[in-house]
């Protein structure tokens, strides 16, 4: 009789204990595609601000070049898919490239000026500009290898039917049999 009281009891006591314990750590997150610079711009010397600033430009001028023979292969394999999957990411390097010169410029004036928090602003501009350019090149990359989904119109699909398959085609049922008998009319024709 005691038995059924102590069974809610015992059955109830290990999710008691499973819920007075912490919960367990958290993992970091994955990084995502754009990783920041993993030094802030106010630990980088002004020097260094400038020199890097110019590699990452440089490196940028690089990638452009590297889309822009990526663009010139999806031309000569002329898929409107590549091409257009392409050009959007050149497009995008363009602008990315633009923005990083003027602030790679206003980065030199900043130091020019002594203006620190501006020196960091644009210096941080251009580092994020410069990851963000490497991974347009990796998705430029990917758009030349994907299968297009446009066919060309002088395509032609000749298809040949193997002789030993086995009886009926379930893709080419038999035709009903023509109805030889009218029912009744529903209701009489006046």
């Amino acid at each position: 009789m005691r038995a059924h009281l102590l069974l809610p009891v015992l059955l109830a006591a290990p999710l008691a204990f499973a819920q007075s314990q912490p919960p367990p750590p958290r993992t970091p997150a994955a990084p995502t595609s754009l990783t920041l610079p993993e030094e802030k711009a106010s630990e980088v010397p002004d020097g260094k601000k400038i020199s890097r600033s110019a590699g990452y430009i440089t490196q940028m001028r690089g990638t452009l070049k590297v889309v822009l023979a990526k663009l010139e292969e999806a031309r000569n394999t002329k898929d409107v898919v590549k091409l257009n999957c392409v050009n959007e990411k050149l497009t995008q390097v363009k602008g990315l490239l633009r923005i990083s010169e003027q602030s790679d410029v206003a980065l030199q004036e900043a130091v020019a000026k002594k203006d620190q928090t501006t020196a960091d602003h644009e210096y941080t501009k251009v580092s994020i500009a410069q990851s963000k350019v490497e991974q347009l090149r990796a998705e430029a990359e990917q758009c030349i290898g994907q299968l297009a989904f446009r066919t060309d119109e002088n395509l032609s699909v000749e298809v040949v039917v193997p002789t030993d398959l086995p009886g009926g085609d379930p893709t080419n049922p038999p035709t009903p049999p023509i109805a030889t008998i009218c029912p009744p009319p529903a209701s009489p024709v006046k």
